[in-house]
């Protein structure tokens, strides 16, 4: 079939959107220009081998990754500085690169590590390698927020301004079917531009538009990104194709949220699940609000659960997927009376039970431990808490741990309880090493307090403290919560572990204040390491790690052996220590000498300028060369006694 348009853009237009549409399961249309056939018409019969370029090997994108010293890189930000730095963590750090004016908003890595991400006016570039070269570029103006798919194979830009394509002389990667579009989907390897979507931008109570980010939110396996309508519908759409799943959206009267599980999980033969994604939606008229648990592709309901009296509802997967926790804000009949309480659904057991934790405040923060089956709350009962302007004063607080109490027996009924609830508080965040048991709990973007506290959930007690046994026989969970350490970072604004679990970064950003802005290392004990005050500083982000790539096995002989371990990584510690103050010592010795020298040159020139300018210089008499001596006496008491004399 033959088609003709009115002019070559309509052609080029159709050839985009129509070539490779799946009719149906067996069909797939394709489309070709008219130029085409005449262009394949006339290859020539022979072969000619086309010319062998020569190979350029490009470098590592994860070279970080074979320090000898195992350290860990982070970026600085600071006025128009970028820095690239190595952790070395009571000393200074090394900078492994830097570079002025590299970025004109601020920087994000990527999530394993691979790329560094610079904003400019005309898009984003992403750095990396050993020498931090450009490794490819993205043309979207004025871009302003981005988010990548969770093994970096895709990269989502958003704009504030809408697309526009001019109609002559453009050789951009848009077309007339991305005119107005505000967010675009990359492939990161080749740089080829997938998909374009309008921004549906909800108005804020001001009459401004407000974007919540991320827009599309990935699954897992990479496979489905999807995206919601409040009120409406979840799209979900498939990978890399960019088709809508199914061809249409999943219908949802009046959904708020949704948030993908983070793993998949295997079933007992040990295939890979299909992902899953949970969404609640309000109360309307007479119906309850309710969480459905849903299953993609297939879109078929695996769970749900009706709730009353709610006013919000936050959705926290755990890391691993095993458990959901609902964070439902509810109000009392007269709906004067706010609480919370969490509604935690158990994923990987049979029929997926849901377990009711009542707390009866208002809770300002909740997080899993990571890879764990603990979790960690901030609530209060403090009257300044419906304040109309947050951070204006410094709320009372509590902070309560909970776990997963197993009991014994197969019939025992397995509940979440509370290990110990942490009163007079006045912390509102909750930051849990990436490798589990350590949190800090903080006091953010207050006017008057900037608390830190270091806390062990798995903290080795004196036998004493271990063996109190309650009903069932078990040790007291309590026993081995201790507090290690607390602080003070005047001014914080930021905090973040770095991917080892073994430091804490925390920062004082000029984009919230101009207070003594900079950072401090600590390690996970509550030991601050290092400070470093900077003006100007904007931004400071670890670099992430991949996961890593030994086997259970392996992770389990080397915890079995971690204390052989640890000798060697303690002398290897000093001996960094050592290597890095004879460093520091050789390099003031060779600023006094250079000082010296230049001291003897100014000398020696200062006497030949008098001389020539017919001043008499005064000769050195041996009395002015007399060095004047100091005795200097130094008393010290070995031993001392009293006595009586009669």
């Amino acid at each position: 079939m033959f088609i003709e348009f009115e002019n070559a853009e309509q052609a080029n237009l159709a050839v985009k959107l129509i070539d490779g549409f799946k009719m149906d399961k067996s069909h797939t249309l394709a489309v070709n220009r008219f130029t085409d056939v005449e262009k394949y018409a006339a290859v020539e019969e022979e072969f000619h081998a086309p010319a062998e370029e020569e190979f350029i090997e490009k470098e590592h994108i994860r070279s970080w990754l074979a320090d000898e010293m195992g350290r860990d890189q982070m970026v600085v930000y600071r006025h128009n500085e970028v820095q690239v730095l190595w952790n070395m963590q009571k000393e200074q750090p090394q900078i492994a690169h830097n570079k002025s004016h590299w970025t004109e908003t601020y920087v994000q890595w990527s999530p394993l590590g691979s790329y560094l991400t610079t904003f400019h006016a005309q898009g984003v570039a992403l750095w990396g390698g050993e020498s931090w070269k450009k490794i490819i570029r993205f043309v979207h103006p004025g871009v302003k927020l981005i988010d990548y798919s969770p093994n970096e194979r895709f990269l989502v830009t958003w704009s504030n301004e809408p697309i526009v394509v001019p109609e002559e002389n453009y050789d951009g990667p848009f077309g007339p079917e991305d005119e107005g579009n505000q967010i675009v989907i990359w492939d990161v390897k080749s740089g080829a531009l997938l998909r374009s979507f309008p921004s549906l931008a909800p108005q804020a109570p001001s009459g401004r538009s407000t974007v919540s980010w991320p827009v599309f939110k990935w699954a897992p396996s990479e496979r489905y990104f999807a995206r919601v309508t409040p009120g409406s519908q979840i799209s979900v759409y498939e990978a890399p194709s960019m088709g809508l799943l199914n061809k249409k959206s999943i219908k949802v009267e009046g959904v708020v949220d949704f948030e993908w599980a983070p793993t998949s999980g295997t079933d007992k033969s040990g295939k890979v699940k299909d992902d899953m994604l949970a969404y609640w939606t309000p109360e309307v008229d007479n119906q309850p609000a309710r969480v459905t648990l849903l299953n993609i592709p297939a879109q078929d309901i695996i769970r749900t659960k009706n709730l009353f009296n709610v006013n919000d509802c936050k959705l926290h997967w755990q890391s691993q997927g095993d458990f959901l926790c609902v964070k439902v804000d509810r109000h009392a009949k007269n709906k004067k009376i706010t609480y919370s309480n969490l509604e935690i659904f158990r994923v990987r057991e049979k029929d997926i039970p849901v377990e009711v934790v009542e707390v009866k405040e208002s809770i300002l923060a909740f997080a899993w431990e990571p890879k764990g089956e603990r979790f960690a709350v901030i609530t209060t009962s403090d009257p300044n808490f419906t304040a109309a302007v947050p951070g204006s004063t410094t709320l009372k607080t509590s902070a309560s741990f909970y776990y997963l109490d197993k009991g014994k027996g197969k019939d025992t009924l397995q509940s979440f309880k509370v290990i110990k609830t942490l009163t007079g508080k006045s912390c509102n965040t909750i930051f849990w090493s990436p490798k589990g048991r350590n949190v800090v709990l903080a006091t953010l973007r207050s006017q008057t307090v900037w608390d830190l506290e270091f806390y062990d959930l798995d903290f080795e007690p004196l036998e004493s403290a271990a063996a109190k046994v309650p009903t069932g026989g078990e040790k007291d969970p309590a026993a081995y919560l201790q507090l290690l350490s607390s602080g003070e970072h005047y001014g914080v604004t930021d905090i973040e572990w770095d991917p080892s679990g073994r430091f804490v970064v925390t920062s004082a950003s000029v984009w919230r204040h101009t207070m003594e802005n900079g950072y401090q290392i600590w390690d996970f004990k509550g030991q601050m390491l290092y400070k470093e005050t900077l003006e100007k500083f904007k931004q400071l982000v670890w670099r992430p790690r991949p996961k890593t790539l030994l086997s259970k096995d392996q992770i389990k002989n080397i915890r079995k052996n971690l204390r052989d371990y640890s000798i060697r990584f303690e002398e290897q510690d000093m001996e960094s220590s050592s290597l890095v103050s004879s460093a520091e010592r050789q390099r003031r010795r060779q600023l006094l000498e250079e000082w010296s020298n230049w001291r003897q040159r100014v000398e020696a020139d200062l006497v030949s300028d008098r001389a020539a300018a017919g001043q008499q210089v005064a000769a050195a008499t041996a009395e002015d060369e007399e060095a004047e001596v100091v005795d200097e006496w130094i008393e010290e008491v070995i031993d001392e006694k009293e006595e009586i004399v009669a």
